[in-house]
């Protein structure tokens, strides 16, 4: 089953939110300041990214920012 990359930015609270799948409730934990992965409780798998201060982050054009986060992608 294919699952869609969902992206959600909350302008106000400056958060820009992924979720792999319909977002569902997850815990998070903190990977690198202000980036977060998100987590099934029960079992463990990856389902969604965060990201706080996401535009002040990148708000300077032209510069690149890494975010530590590795994917597989399939067809």
């Amino acid at each position: 089953m294919d699952k869609k990359l969902i992206f959600s930015f909350d302008k106000e609270g400056d958060v820009l939110d992924i979720s792999i799948g319909k977002p569902r409730k997850a815990i998070s934990e903190e990977i690198k300041d202000d980036v977060f992965i998100r987590k099934d409780p029960k079992t463990k798998e990856i389902v969604g990214f965060m990201i706080l201060n996401f535009e002040k982050r990148f708000k300077k054009l032209g510069q690149e920012q890494e975010i530590p986060i590795k994917a597989v992608f399939s067809n």
